[in-house]
């Protein structure tokens, strides 16, 4: 048999190959006939085969595969594979002549050279048939056990989840029994979870059995509610009126005064209304209704009052944890500039922690919980519902980005109402921030929870709903789960995310505070050429805000105060508010006078209570920019809308923190003020104290201040006396022990039990 170039000079039809040894052998055969046309020497196959280089690496790609190189070549023309091998040495060499040993040294023809090249390939090929094959069959094995998780992937799922579950409850268990009172908030959790867990899969799967099986229900009430919602109204009417007798009784007149001031801001909302002939009440009675449920249940309740007193002491733990950080950048003496070096790292870890629970899609899990009970409840659209519960944990220029694709469609209440829930509340990167100043943890939570239905109460009696919403329930309660890839990318996007929030929060501080001073200046100097030198900012403040201060609750002594910090927030931001309300509560807490030189010093506790609610809110002129630049890059569409109501906004989120003030003044109790100054001053004079309980109150706070501001040297030159007395008394939980002549010849340092 002749050997030509081509299939159609080929005298006979080779078969097609079933295997690729078999396919390789028979072209082996073809080419081996090849020195028979030209040569009889035997030398020339022993050289063919020392001289031929050729790694299996460059052979065609289809002959790495054998069910490949039959896809490849159904039709069984086994010129195709040498052109396959010619055209791939051609691609990749360059067009070269072969010349091959011939018979006593002539160059071979061109047929012989294309035989030669095909026969290195397959001989290579020959040689790496073993471990191609084993390389499919690992292929095989891993493409089978693949296919077989893509098969059972469900199955699979819930036996891993389920091992995780049963170990998880197994520890839950195994807590409880060896201290239940240790493990009851492990305890409670996880049967919270288990609850919301069982009611989205029941609601999830039996939705519209539940609600068929409700219907009759539903029917009758519709049917008689005409009638029926009047005597509701009724009792709740009596029943208030009936709670205000004797809590007046029991407690005293300021909590009617609060009560008074919730009326007195409802009444003054509804005048000043956008359109008050179509206010729609129902969100406006049950968003109070909210808020004093909410109130009641942790300023009154004992379960509830230790349950918010011990997640704010847990918060505050928990922020402790950011002291790492700073300690190791900054140094061990990191807190002799604590604003900058203790503060503002809270606020980088709670950002690196919030960003971790979006990621994990915990954050959305809770803000639809919340949102969907203000939707149930109060008949707000879903989509300010939403933005209402997320602007619990979140800013107010994120809590628009969960309903972000909505923004172009939502009407102009809805607008209003979204840009109102953002002031009358903060955020929960901020949050840590103010409980580092040493304000109130317990009373920071539940002011940012009662916040949100005080917001689309006001909201929607400020500007009622006069438009159909477009937006329904299932479309506003999808939200995204953000663009991390994993939970250490959203750790790394959320710390890199607070470098902007934290640049904000100090060049504000700096701005602010320092035009603050340059206006007390000018503004004594103006005041200087009337005789009245005391002219400030605070005084202004004082007389503007006053009334407002008073209708909230605050002691009538206490209301220039409050109304000065007010000002601040209004004017400035709540940062310098909250700064300046922790220099009061740090005074009242080292028992110093109340009066010097008859300017009062600090507050009441019960004001201080109802300054915190009342400050809790984002609503100042600086974030009225913010609002309206974040809210309009976000709906280019809705600029006119934005702009237009955002002035309204600002008051409707400022009356809104009154609100809470005012539920927070009516259900505080008001604690007895316990002048340390002077209970100090007579333990020090006479040595005999007839309540040795408020003497080690007192003790425990002048030890509380020291511990926090590290400025033991100062205080004690101030109240010398006062550490002699908490010395003697050693029923105070830390002893103070003469150890250094510092100042006047002694020192006390501070050691804990």
């Amino acid at each position: 048999m002749r050997y030509s170039g081509s299939p159609a000079q080929t005298s006979e039809k080779t078969p097609e190959p079933k295997s690729m040894s078999s396919k390789i052998s028979m072209e082996l055969q073809r080419v081996a006939a090849l020195p028979a046309q030209g040569c009889s020497n035997t030398g020339f196959q022993g050289s063919y085969g020392m001289d031929i280089v050729f790694t299996y690496r460059q052979f065609p790609k289809e002959l790495n595969d054998e069910d490949g190189f039959e896809n490849q070549n159904p039709s069984g023309n086994d010129h195709s594979l040498r052109n396959r091998v010619v055209q791939n040495r051609e691609h990749e060499n360059g067009k070269q002549e072969i010349v091959g040993r011939g018979c006593r040294g002539l160059p071979l023809s061109e047929e012989m050279q294309e035989g030669f090249a095909e026969a290195k390939g397959l001989s290579s090929a020959l040689n790496h048939e073993g471990d191609g094959d084993m390389d499919t069959c690992l292929e095989r094995m891993c493409g089978r056990m693949s296919d077989f998780c893509r098969e059972h992937k469900t199955t699979l799922r819930y036996i891993i989840w389920g091992i995780l579950i049963a170990g998880y409850l197994a520890l839950v268990i195994a807590a409880c029994v060896m201290n239940f009172h240790r493990a009851l908030p492990l305890f409670v959790i996880t049967v919270v979870a288990i609850f919301f867990v069982v009611w989205d899969h029941l609601m999830a799967k039996y939705e519209s059995q539940i609600a068929r099986f409700l219907s009759p229900g539903q029917r009758l009430l519709d049917s008689h509610w005409f009638w029926l919602k009047w005597v509701i109204w009724g009792c709740l009417i009596l029943g208030v009126i009936l709670w205000l007798v004797f809590d007046t009784a029991k407690l005293g007149q300021q909590q009617l005064v609060s009560f008074g001031g919730l009326i007195i801001y409802t009444s003054l909302t509804f005048l000043f209304s956008k359109h008050p002939t179509k206010v729609y009440w129902r969100p406006v009675f049950w968003g109070i209704g909210l808020q004093f449920l909410l109130g009641l249940l942790i300023l009154r309740t004992e379960p509830g009052f230790m349950a918010f007193d011990w997640l704010g002491k847990q918060v505050q733990t928990f922020l402790g944890y950011s002291d790492a950080g700073a300690s190791f950048v900054f140094g061990e003496k990191y807190t002799d500039h604590f604003f900058a070096f203790k503060v503002l790292p809270i606020v980088i870890f709670f950002s690196t922690v919030m960003s971790m629970l979006y990621y994990l899609g915990l954050m959305q899990w809770i803000i639809r919980k919340v949102g969907w009970v203000m939707l149930v409840t109060m008949g707000t659209s879903p989509v300010e519902s939403v933005v209402a519960s997320g602007n619990i944990f979140i800013g107010q220029t994120e809590s628009p980005l969960l309903v972000r694709p909505y923004l172009p469609y939502v009407t102009k209440s809805e607008l209003h109402a979204i840009m109102t829930a953002g002031f009358s509340t903060i955020a929960g990167s901020v949050l840590g921030a103010y409980i580092s100043f040493g304000v109130s943890s317990s009373h920071l939570l539940t002011a940012s929870v009662m916040s949100a239905p005080a917001a689309l109460a006001i909201s929607k009696l400020f500007w009622p709903e006069t438009e159909t919403p477009k937006i329904n329930l299932k479309n506003a309660m999808k939200m995204e789960s953000g663009d991390s890839r994993n939970l250490l990318e959203a750790a790394t996007q959320g710390a890199s995310s607070s470098i902007s929030l934290v640049a904000n929060i100090a060049v504000n501080l700096i701005a602010f505070l320092a035009l603050l001073s340059f206006m007390n200046s000018a503004l004594s100097w103006l005041g200087n050429m009337f005789d009245y030198p005391q002219l400030s900012f605070e005084v202004i403040c004082s007389y503007i805000f006053m009334p407002f201060a008073f209708m909230m609750g605050v002691d009538w002594q206490d209301s220039f105060m409050v109304a000065k910090l007010i000002g601040y927030k209004t004017f400035f931001n709540e940062f310098v508010a909250y700064q300046q309300l922790s220099k009061l509560i740090s005074l009242r807490q080292v028992g110093g006078p109340k009066f010097v030189d008859g300017v009062q010093q600090y507050m009441s506790m019960r004001s201080e209570a109802i300054s915190t609610y009342a400050l809790c809110g984002f609503a100042n002129f600086g974030s009225l920019g913010i609002v309206i630049g974040g809210l309009t890059s976000m709906a280019p569409s809705r600029k006119r809308d934005i702009t237009a109501g955002a002035m309204r906004a600002l008051i409707a989120g400022t009356i809104a923190c009154f609100l809470t003030a005012c539920i927070a003044g009516m259900l505080t109790n008001t604690p007895v003020d316990i002048n340390c100054h002077h209970i100090l001053e007579n333990a020090f004079n006479s040595g005999l104290v007839r309540n040795t309980t408020n003497v080690v109150s007192c003790c425990q706070g002048l030890l509380s201040r020291i511990l926090k501001q590290e400025h033991e040297l100062k205080i004690y030159k101030k109240c010398k006396k006062h550490f002699v007395v908490c010395k003697y008394y050693r029923k105070v939980p830390c002893i103070f022990e003469k150890s250094s002549s510092q100042i006047e010849g002694s020192d006390f340092s501070f050691h804990t039990y």
